[in-house]
């Protein structure tokens, strides 16, 4: 099982096709078969949102998060084909990749959309689905505002704006927490583009990157 979950983040990793694995892995069609199964019962999900807690409790905080930001970020898609749409904000058709992160970049809930569904839609189903239901406050950008995503989440949305006078790049406070998370996803070539034929196996390599990221949180600080 250890070299099956190895072989599933060498994909990740490397983003190479799952036939061009590696000899000294098993075979590309037992660890897809894994994958699959671990895809269609949430299994990495599930796995994130437990060492979301553990690495919080680690460094002395409450397992739930009261506080999270939230941002999206528009990818292309490939000739895989599957749901996409046309971002028109970015010039992009592919996907976005909606990010809730806790205040020191743990993703809580990860969920891709086709490009085409507005911020504060994907915004609101995505904090709605209340896996961490201790969240009170979610910090966002300006396409999240309006009515629409706090009353879709019952939860307080405060949106953080870019200074008035600002022309190049700046670090925003709070959203640059989720830009990271982004960053550090963004390591793994699979994820380069979204290269999934599936909204559920794109989903699932979101969570693994994740999960990868809190392993090794927790080995380097224990």
């Amino acid at each position: 099982m250890r070299e099956i979950i190895n072989g599933i983040f060498y994909v990740m990793r490397s983003g190479c096709p799952w036939r061009l694995l590696p000899s000294d892995l098993p075979p590309w069609s037992t660890v897809y078969r894994w994958f699959a199964k671990f895809r269609d019962e949430d299994r990495f999900e599930r796995i994130n949102h437990a060492l979301v807690m553990l690495d919080r409790e680690r460094i002395g905080r409450q397992s739930s998060s009261t506080g999270a930001i939230i941002d999206s970020q528009s990818v292309k898609t490939t000739e895989a084909g599957g749901p996409r749409g046309y971002d028109a904000g970015k010039k992009i058709n592919g996907r976005k990749r909606h990010a809730l992160v806790d205040t020191d970049g743990r993703g809580l809930v990860l969920e891709p959309y086709p490009a085409s569904i507005q911020d504060r839609d994907g915004g609101g189903l995505l904090i709605s689905r209340r896996i961490f239901p201790f969240i009170q406050r979610v910090f966002a950008d300006s396409g999240y505002a309006g009515e629409k995503v706090a009353r879709a989440t019952l939860i307080a949305v405060e949106i953080v704006r870019k200074n008035p006078n600002q022309i190049c790049f700046a670090v925003n406070p709070r959203r640059w927490v989720v830009e990271r998370f982004f960053a550090w996803i963004g390591r793994n070539r699979r994820l380069a583009k979204d290269f999934e034929a599936t909204i559920d196996s794109a989903r699932a390599f979101l969570n693994a990157a994740s999960v990868m990221l809190l392993v090794r949180r927790i080995a380097r600080g224990s």
